[in-house]
């Protein structure tokens, strides 16, 4: 019989015990519900305070049996308790109760489905943007891993509804889907999408065959780590000055990023409306405006400077490390 189980039954038998000296008090001595409840728990507790009044032959013979059982189910109870502590349940308990408040005050996360290499490097990148994230993971190396890190996590399969239901999809910002199993990420991403209409699903994908499918199937953007890598490598043989100044840019971090992402939304409403060429990010942080994202997602690569600024459009900013912190500073 499981712990838990024994626990339940032990509180059961102590509710039954308490009810049958409750009713069997207000029954044969004719007291009220709160002197009832008074003589049961002196009773049960056997802590010696003296009675209400003279007991009769029948009350006497009732509170003996009272004691009998009372002393057979504290002593079950005790050995369910102790089994259970002595096992660490109880501290399991308190804290899959602490997660799963964390869990359920989160809001815009992003929810990353596997802690493989692609996971980990997901969960990394967000936390270097500060960003909160929720890891669901069956593994238990890899959860081992999640503990280590202090990462957020559910212990689950994210291909079972309920396990995904769990990490507040509807409250999420972004999914990204990083199992091993192109069939896997194609199930999250059909779910996940019914959970949510609106949040951004990035899968992760082994096969080309794999693409069409996830898009379809509701994936925002699908990625192909082994693709990009090969494309990479051979980029770097191709144009490798290029590629290399690419990669000396950096995007993440409060001191050292070159490029920064500007949503007009967040800018003071005097630019709302304007052009780039008056929001003139060049004279007052020395940055470039090097890329625009219109309201129907397309971007626009070295915009005019008489781009117009509305809402639900965003800038890609250029510029070294300190005209990058002086941007931030004014906008």
């Amino acid at each position: 019989m499981g712990m838990k189980i024994k626990l339940y039954i032990s509180l059961t038998l102590l509710a039954i015990v308490l009810t049958i000296g409750i009713s069997g008090f207000m029954y044969i001595s004719s007291e009220t519900f709160i002197d009832s409840l008074y003589m049961t728990v002196i009773t049960m507790s056997t802590v010696g305070f003296g009675t209400l009044h003279e007991l009769n032959q029948t009350e006497k013979l009732f509170t003996i049996f009272l004691i009998i059982i009372s002393i057979g189910v504290y002593g079950y109870s005790v050995t369910a308790l102790t089994e259970y502590l002595a096992n660490g349940k109880i501290f399991e308990l308190l804290k899959y109760k602490k997660v799963y408040q964390e869990i359920q005050n989160l809001k815009n996360h992003t929810v990353v489905c596997g802690y493989g290499r692609n996971g980990k490097q997901a969960v990394a990148k967000l936390q270097h943007f500060n960003q909160p994230c929720l890891v669901i993971e069956k593994r238990k190396d890899e959860i081992a891993d999640l503990e280590r890190d202090h990462i957020l996590y559910i212990e689950g399969d994210a291909t079972n509804d309920e396990d995904l239901k769990k990490a507040g999809l509807e409250r999420a910002k972004s999914l990204i889907t990083a199992l091993p199993s192109d069939a896997d990420n194609l199930f999250v991403v059909l779910s996940a999408r019914q959970f949510n209409k609106e949040f951004t699903i990035i899968s992760r994908a082994s096969n080309e065959s794999s693409y069409g499918k996830l898009k379809i199937a509701g994936a925002t953007n699908v990625i192909m780590p082994d693709k990009l890598g090969g494309a990479h490598m051979a980029s770097l043989v191709v144009t490798p000055d290029l590629v290399e100044f690419v990669d000396r840019l950096t995007i993440a971090g409060v001191v050292d990023a070159n490029l920064e992402e500007i949503s007009v939304n967040e800018l003071p409403g005097e630019f709302v409306s304007k052009t780039i060429l008056d929001l003139d990010l060049r004279k007052k942080t020395g940055c470039n405006v090097i890329g625009f994202k219109n309201q129907e997602g397309e971007y626009i690569i070295n915009p005019d400077s008489k781009t117009k600024l509305e809402l639900d459009t965003y800038l890609i900013v250029l510029g070294n490390k300190e005209q990058i912190m002086k941007l931030r500073e004014i906008f």
